[in-house]
């Protein structure tokens, strides 16, 4: 019953992946639900458009692959939108307009910088960098809060100067703290993103300290996904996520149909 419920294809700028072999790989890999999550990305730096989806495109294609793999797998419609403050009635708005099953609110662009470039380093230290990072998380919480969940709320220290060397929860425990207490308190999830383990941090994002404080807070919403772009690293590592939910204190993961929650046995994954 293992549920991917983070997928990229061409539909998204960073993807040239068809959805159908994205499904189709889902199929072999025994997948019983697969959730599309392509890049909605506003206000990227420079005026890039690339990370637009066209959402009637999207949406059509979706339709198609539904309806012809439904006797085989359950596919689900979903976004990942690139989260910043001044987007946040944009986000609102876009939401309405569309039967998402599940959305993602991600952090990919921080004061008009993107982590993934090294200039978002330069002139100043690597833990400054990441602070700037998770403040701007709980910015975007107070901004908005129609997503589902938060997505790889780490993902910067896949860019980092030294990536995770430096990098801890206890490190970092006081913005962490308040950003799981944020999420819990506005009903909002947390993903397992296990693309750090493609990345070479050897850890999910975030990572299993962070997974376990979220727990021991009161956090129940919990997805997985693999942040794949890529048929190959469709549910990757997928084989170690019973045992770092476990280990994290969940009994259950998440999956989601209609913008509504369910909750499925561990055991299952």
């Amino acid at each position: 019953m293992s549920a991917d419920y983070h997928v990229h294809t061409a539909f998204s700028g960073d993807s040239d992946t068809p959805m159908e072999a994205m499904a189709e790989t889902a199929l072999k890999l025994k997948l019983s639900s697969l959730c599309f999550t392509e890049h909605m990305d506003l206000d990227f730096p420079g005026g890039d458009t690339s990370f637009h989806v066209d959402t009637q495109a999207y949406y059509k294609k979706y339709l198609s692959l539904q309806e012809c793999f439904a006797e085989q797998i359950e596919l689900q419609f979903g976004i990942e939108l690139g989260l910043q403050p001044q987007l946040a009635e944009i986000h609102t708005k876009y939401l309405r307009s569309w039967p998402f099953d599940f959305v993602i609110g991600s952090s990919h662009v921080v004061h008009h910088k993107d982590p993934y470039y090294p200039d978002y380093y330069d002139g100043r230290t690597e833990r400054e960098a990441y602070l700037e990072y998770f403040e701007s998380i709980l910015e975007n919480l107070y901004a908005f809060s129609e997503m589902d969940v938060y997505g790889h709320i780490d993902y910067v220290v896949r860019y980092g100067p030294n990536k995770n060397k430096a990098y801890s929860y206890s490190a970092y425990q006081e913005v962490l703290d308040e950003i799981l207490r944020t999420l819990i308190d506005k009903g909002i999830g947390l993903e397992m993103n296990m693309g750090g383990f493609k990345y070479g941090l050897g850890h999910p994002n975030p990572t299993e300290e962070i997974l376990k404080r979220y727990r021991e807070l009161g956090g129940e919403l919990i997805t997985v996904g693999s942040d794949a772009h890529r048929p190959c690293d469709l549910a990757y590592d997928f084989h170690k996520v019973r045992e770092l939910l476990s280990e994290a204190g969940f009994s259950y993961y998440t999956v989601f149909r209609k913008r509504k929650p369910y909750f499925l046995p561990l055991e299952t994954f």
